[in-house]
């Protein structure tokens, strides 16, 4: 098994997770050409003894957005795993990766007018009420939470203008019907 997925450095410092803050496990196959994990953990908020709130945005793992309740199956280590959806957010989930489309490499080349600068991506986007994360300075994707009160037209609008001019790459891996019909 690979190791597991995550930002450079932990979106909580372990001094401020309460009990109700557990780790919720994914698995899945990675694709071709791209990082090599096959788990990514992101923190949640327990709900119930097999329920749980996503808190933070993914990285890695398609069909899932912060916000979202996922039921989990504690296994023999104590790890929790997820199993399914069981409630959506409104909220939905944005990659951008600093680079043109056509120069996706791990990590990626600095050719689009952003170079690998994740913040200069941030600050385009940041206007629209978006949070999120960078997976590291060496690869500099940036995960996106989409509230489902924001401008999803405008978002959307500025993400696709942002790939036809060579600033980033981006993909949407979790969406709502709001965001297809915006």
């Amino acid at each position: 098994m690979n190791l597991p997925a995550g930002p450079e450095h932990s979106p909580r410092e372990a001094d401020e997770i309460d009990a109700d803050q557990i780790k919720v496990w994914f698995r899945f196959v990675p694709r071709e050409g791209w990082l090599p994990q096959d788990t990514e953990g992101l923190w949640a908020r327990r709900l119930g003894p097999d329920t749980a709130r996503v808190d933070n945005v993914p990285f890695l793992q398609d069909g899932v957005a912060e916000g979202d309740t996922v039921r989990f199956r504690t296994d023999d280590d104590g790890l929790h795993w997820a199993v399914e959806r069981v409630a959506a957010s409104d909220n939905c989930t944005v990659r951008v990766l600093p680079v043109p489309s056509g120069a996706l490499r791990c990590p990626p080349v600095p050719s689009g007018p952003l170079g690998r600068d994740a913040r200069a991506v941030h600050e385009r986007l940041a206007g629209f009420g978006l949070t999120g994360e960078v997976f590291s300075k060496e690869f500099p994707l940036l995960a996106l939470t989409v509230p489902g009160g924001a401008d999803l037209r405008g978002v959307k609008e500025l993400l696709a203008r942002g790939q036809d001019e060579g600033w980033w790459h981006f993909e949407v891996p979790c969406s709502t019907e709001t965001w297809r019909e915006a």
